[in-house]
This record gives structure tokens, sequence and C-alpha cells, in this order.
């Protein structure tokens, strides 16, 4: 498993990438990338697909890696420190193919980056997490305060921004939304330099197992079996080598069935993967059962409509993307014999 280092980053001509118009600038231009080839156990050549992905739960699929035995590809996952990195080495081709938020994916898209969608990382996942004591308990007390996200484009600030406007809140006038490393979030809330965050797990378990935070409502509760986070592959890739594709995608889906049916033994495979206590990534995939889940991992058209519609509602995005052009659900209908 190789970790993308800050060195890496900088030669690929990394910075603010999804930070406000910074994204349209950085993302103007996109090379071309190709798996390399690795040897197999029977002496022939397998393809290599580099795999980028966070150390979060949403990414937890990424277990594959030591839980499948791959014949036709070779998964190397790359493990990034923030989805600007991410985003970046995708573009750039440094990687093949990456876990990345829904609205990142789609912007990608948009400023021509030659990618697919193949496959969702879970679905749900997500919680607004408050400080502890009697100052938050519902939606409506969140005017006013002050609420970290990890990036404007992030399933996060649609649902934060979802949640708020269904209450009546006015999201630019009656509270304060800021962005925030997720790592940095946990200690922010506990020295109270925000009253909450939103963020993909395991944060919120991390602030509720340190006593620091507590649940305000799961994202499950803001949008029934939302999607969060997408594989995307190279368009180069997928011509190239699609059995080596089809086969990461059906290990992909495998495991997302071996984390539902055996928890306690996926938070253990997890720790070298996202560096986190396997009672953390326990609790959050059993507290409850479906505050994440990874069974149902077949993306649509209709789950990527409504993400794009409340990224145009919110203007996240100024225009719309051809969905038809970004989707590719032929290897994911495939996996699960549709």
């Amino acid at each position: 498993m190789k970790k993308m280092n800050r060195r890496d980053f900088i030669r690929l001509g990394g910075g603010s990438l999804l930070l406000g118009t910074a994204l349209a600038t950085s993302l103007a231009g996109c090379s071309s990338g190709g798996g390399e080839k690795t040897t197999s156990q029977g002496g022939g050549s397998l393809p290599t697909i580099k795999v980028g992905y966070l150390p979060i739960t949403d990414h937890l699929t990424i277990i594959s890696h030591a839980q499948t035995k791959f014949q036709k590809v070779n998964l190397e996952p790359v493990k990034f420190s923030s989805w600007p990195e991410l985003a970046e080495a995708l573009k750039a081709g440094s990687v093949e193919a990456a876990f990345a938020l829904t609205p990142i994916s789609l912007t990608l898209k948009q400023k021509g980056v030659p990618i697919k969608g193949v496959l969702l990382g879970h679905r749900n996942g997500s919680v607004i997490t408050v400080k502890v004591g009697n100052e938050i308990n519902t939606v409506a007390d969140l005017k006013g305060k002050t609420i970290a996200i990890p990036s404007k484009f992030s399933t996060h600030n649609i649902l934060l921004r979802k949640a708020l406007t269904e209450k009546g809140i006015d999201v630019n006038k009656d509270l304060k939304i800021l962005d925030m490393a997720p790592p940095e979030m946990v200690q922010a809330l506990s020295s109270g330099q925000i009253n909450g965050f939103i963020v993909a797990e395991p944060f919120g378990g991390q602030a509720e197992l340190q006593k620091v935070g507590k649940v305000l409502i799961l994202s499950k509760d803001i949008w029934a079996d939302h999607i969060c986070c997408v594989l995307n592959v190279r368009e180069d890739v997928i011509t190239k080598n699609p059995e080596a594709v089809q086969e990461l995608v059906d290990g992909f889906v495998a495991t997302g069935q071996f984390i539902e049916e055996n928890r306690q033994e996926a938070a253990d495979l997890s720790t070298k993967y996202l560096g986190q206590k396997p009672e953390v990534i326990n609790h959050v995939l059993t507290n409850p059962k479906d505050r994440v889940t990874f069974d149902n991992l077949l993306p649509t058209i209709d789950d990527l409509k409504a993400t794009q519609d409340y990224m145009l509602q919110f203007k996240i995005a100024e225009k719309p993307v051809d969905l038809a052009t970004y989707l590719d659900d032929s290897f994911a209908r495939k996996a699960y014999k549709l």
C-alpha cells in the first residue's frame, strides 16, 4: 500500500484545488494515465490499478486489497490525506482510479477530466455532530452557531444545507459554515472553536467515544439511502483493461457484502488502511447498523441526478454535467448479476 506524500503532491502541481474558484482553473487540463504491469504468481503480466482513497469509513471497501484474491488485476491502494490531493492525482493520472465525493467527481468531469463513475463507495455514512451538553438538541438549534464541513464540494455541505433549509434556516445569514480538515474537527469541537461539524466517519464516532461530541442527526435521517462517494476510473484504463476493471469492481462489491456480514472482522482489517482503532470503526458500523451501508453499491442516474440537483440548488455548481457521459454502471451491474 502506498501513501501519497507531500513531495509527491507538490510534484503533481497540487494546491488548493477544491477551494472556491481555484477548482475551475486547476482542472483546465488533464493528462492520460494507464496501469503499470506487474508479474502475477503464475509468471504472467497483470495490469496495476492504483486506487486513491482517504482513511475514512466511507472507503472501507479498500480492505478488498487484503481480503480478495485478484487474478486479473493488481490493486495498489494509495492513501491521501485530503480531497484536493486526491482529486489532483486523479486529474493528473498518477492514480488510475479513486474513491471521491460525488460533487468532486462531477466537478472533475465537468472540467474535462476523462473519468467514469463505475461504483459507489457506500451509502449514508455521515453525521452532524455537536458538542455534548444541552445547548444544541435539534437542527433548529444550529441557528447562530459555527459548523465545520470538509469542503464546499462535499456531500456534507449538501446534507447540512438540506437539513437547515428544511427547518427554515437561512444558511447564508443564520449561522457560520467553515471549511476544516476532518482530522482537526474533533479537537476544534472539544476546544469550542466550533459548535459542530458534519463529515465522513469515523470522526463523529471519535467525538462520541471521547465524550466531547454527540449525534445530532445521522445523514440517513436527512436524506435516506443517499450516495456520497463514487469510485472513479480513468477512461483509458477502462478501454485498455476492462477485465481488470471488472475484477476490481467485483472485488469491491464482494467486500461490501463481507463488511455487512462481518463488521468486527472488517473493523480489524481496517487498521492497516484507515489507521483508526478497530473499536472506533466497529462503533460506526454498529451504532446503528445502517449508519453506513455497503450492500447496495450500484450507481444510478437517479442517484447522481439527485446530488447534482442539490449542487445546482445550493450553488455548488453553476451548470449540470451530462450524467450519461459520466456513469458507466456496466461493471457494477455485472458484479451484481443484473
